[in-house]
């Protein structure tokens, strides 16, 4: 069973050598890497052409952003099974092997995902992503908890349902998990740590989560949803809270 992973990466040198050992070093032989860069000029490029001979492809050009960026990289891909992992995170040892493991053992799946672990810009280990079950319902309702890091698709539904949306610069994934839902189970796998998450000043989860929200909201509205939904209330309480909760992340993560 091939994998395609894409890693989408704009100005990321600091940390993209870690996160392509952290692809290439994976145990399961059948993997498909494709990088696509936006036209980096921190020394990207120079990292890209080393790790070349090792890539099934790779480009450094302008793009229109992130979400671009995946799509470009997808519409290369040959794999069965998709992933991306963007150039600030990195896969544990064993995460690709145990995915497909796990996409075996439940064919009725769309998607399959693990835990991940928070980590700091130097690498030290802050903390659990509460990663959960969820479903169709829930992740309507709000009830996300899904580790982008750590999900694994199969491309027969992306071919269904994506590319992904390029007006969503923050919740793209959530749209993406809302469409594979509607039509199959996405499967979490407990226990089994698949990716780390890295948390840095300039990570979008840190310096523009404010805009992730509004965009749920897009879906919620594209697909009909009441005004008076839980995903509704949820925005408007976490809109009250930003506050804090950005002093609370900044403090934790980045001190």
């Amino acid at each position: 069973m091939l994998v395609s992973i894409v890693t989408p990466s704009f100005n990321q040198a600091r940390y993209l050598e870690a996160t392509l050992n952290s692809v290439l070093s994976q145990d399961y032989p059948e993997i498909e890497y494709i990088v696509i860069d936006g036209g980096s000029t921190d020394g990207s490029r120079e990292i890209l052409e080393r790790f070349s001979p090792r890539l099934a492809g790779w480009v450094s050009e302008p793009d229109q952003g992130q979400t671009d960026a995946i799509n470009k990289g997808f519409a290369r891909a040959k794999g069965e099974v998709l992933a991306w992992l963007n150039s600030d995170d990195i896969y544990r040892p064993g995460a690709v092997r145990a995915a497909v493991r796990a996409l075996q053992a439940h064919p009725q799946a769309a998607m399959v995902y693990g835990d991940a672990d928070y980590i700091a810009e130097d690498g030290r280990l802050l903390g659990r992503f509460p990663a959960a079950q969820t479903d169709y319902h829930r992740l309507r309702a709000g009830y996300v908890h899904i580790p982008q890091q750590a999900s694994f698709w199969r491309a027969s539904y992306w071919r269904q349902v994506g590319p992904l949306d390029p007006s969503f610069y923050f919740a793209m994934d959530y749209d993406l998990w809302v469409r594979l839902a509607a039509l199959a189970p996405l499967v979490y796998i407990p226990g089994q740590v698949w990716a780390n998450f890295r948390l840095h000043r300039d990570a979008k989860t840190i310096s523009a989560d404010d805009r992730c929200w509004p965009e749920m909201l897009r879906v919620h509205r594209r697909l009909g949803g009441s005004p008076l939904a839980p995903i509704v209330l949820k925005y408007y309480l976490r809109k009250l809270a930003a506050p804090y909760i950005r002093w609370k992340r900044k403090r934790m993560f980045l001190d």
